[in-house]
């Protein structure tokens, strides 16, 4: 990604650390819920590796190219599961999202190593105006959606057990790895962080 190495570096480390929670998540939970979590870390890990600054690791050509594939892959899986939980439509929204920069941050395949830093200097604006501003639209709304349900519905009821986000109890024995809290401002932080990114197109 293209822009000042500080927001760049903030970017790497908000996405790591969301990859790093869902990597985790997927060791307290099972079935659909561990495969949503395993996409998202994938995601997590790769929007950080996309966001390094160009400043200090300036990617090789073919890069984007593997970005590209690798989330391809990650929308046809995605895709593939919506049937079964149809949150995996937005990670296919997302994954999509990630190839479609990652086609439009590639630089020209002739323009050789020189060529591949004046791109990145330039900040390689482009793609399509369309279809970058629908995509700022959809995570807008899913941002704010998601900051108001993280928002406490009210202050605890008298017998002393509070309710997360999603209606399940939250102490009990839910362990911090697959506090629904965590995983809605877990999945607030990518989209965040997709928003950044779109602006810098």
């Amino acid at each position: 990604m293209h822009g000042p190495a500080l927001s760049g570096w903030l970017l790497v480390a908000l996405c790591a650390v969301v990859g790093a929670y869902c990597a985790l998540r997927t060791r307290a939970s099972a079935g659909e819920e561990r495969r949503s979590a395993r996409a998202e870390a994938v995601m997590g890990f790769g929007m950080a590796a996309m966001a390094l600054p160009p400043a200090v690791l300036t990617p090789p050509s073919w890069s984007w190219a593997g970005y590209a594939a690798l989330f391809g892959a990650a929308a046809a899986a995605d895709l593939a599961a919506a049937r079964r939980d149809a949150h995996r439509l937005h990670h296919a929204v997302g994954s999509l999202a990630m190839v479609y920069m990652a086609l439009t941050m590639a630089p020209p395949a002739a323009t050789g190593a020189q060529g591949v830093h004046a791109a990145h200097g330039a900040g390689a604006a482009g793609g399509i105006p369309l279809l970058t501003g629908g995509l700022l639209l959809y995570y807008a709304v899913y941002v704010l959606r998601s900051g108001a349900r993280l928002v406490p519905a009210g202050p605890p009821a008298r017998g002393g057990r509070a309710t997360g986000g999603a209606g399940r109890p939250g102490g009990g024995g839910t362990g911090w790895a697959n506090r629904p809290e965590l995983t809605l401002a877990c999945r607030l932080s990518m989209g965040l962080a997709t928003l950044a990114m779109l602006c810098t197109l």
